[in-house]
C-alpha cells in the first residue's frame, strides 16, 4: 500500500510507556448512555460485553470494541471493589472520563519485565486481576498523566475474548 505507515515494534524495558499500547478505556456512570454516544458520535456501534460481580461484592460491566488497531473499552462499576473504576466521575450527572491506556503484554518474560519496571519506577498498583485461563492485569497509578496505565497479559481465554470483540 502506498503511503502506508510502518510502525516500529514495541521495546519492552525501561519506561512504562515502552510497551504495546492497544487500548483506550473510559469510565462512565451511565453505561447505556455511553454506549449510545460512542455509536452515534464516534462510530463505535458494536461492543462485546463482560459483566458480573466483583470478588468484593460490587458489580462491574465492561464493553469493548475495535476500531482499526485500537480497542475502545467502556467501564461502569458499582459497589465494593469498583472504586478504581469510579475515579474522576461526578456524583451526579452523566459523565465519561479517560480511565486508562491499555498495554498488551505478550509473554511471561515481558510480564515480569513490566512488574519489575513498575517496582523500579515506584508507582502504585491500584488494582490487580488474575483469572486463570483468561488474563492477568494490573492498573498502575500515574498521577501526573491524569489517567491510569493498565498492563494486560491475556491467556488463551482472554485472547479469544479480545479477538471476538466487534471490529467497527
Amino acid at each position: 500500500m502506498k503511503n502506508a505507515l510502518t510502525r516500529p515494534e514495541s521495546k519492552f524495558g525501561a519506561g512504562l510507556l515502552r510497551h504495546d499500547h492497544f487500548q483506550i478505556a473510559y469510565n462512565t456512570n451511565d453505561m447505556d448512555k455511553a454506549v449510545a454516544l460512542f455509536a452515534e458520535r464516534y462510530g463505535i456501534k458494536e461492543f462485546r460485553q463482560l459483566a458480573g460481580p466483583t470478588p468484593a461484592g460490587g458489580k462491574i460491566r465492561m464493553e469493548i470494541g475495535w476500531a482499526g488497531g485500537v480497542m475502545y473499552e467502556l467501564i461502569w462499576g458499582e459497589g465494593p471493589g469498583t472504586e478504581v473504576f469510579q475515579v474522576g466521575l461526578p456524583e451526579s450527572g452523566f459523565a465519561i472520563r479517560t480511565h486508562h491506556l491499555g498495554y498488551y503484554v505478550p509473554t511471561e518474560e515481558a510480564w515480569n519485565a513490566v512488574i519489575a519496571e513498575v517496582e523500579r519506577a515506584g508507582t502504585k498498583i491500584v488494582h490487580k486481576t488474575h483469572v486463570p485461563g483468561f488474563l492477568q492485569a494490573i492498573i498502575v497509578e500515574q498521577p501526573e498523566l491524569g489517567h491510569f496505565l493498565e498492563y494486560i497479559f491475556p491467556e488463551a481465554g482472554g485472547i479469544q475474548f479480545f479477538e471476538m470483540a466487534p471490529n467497527n
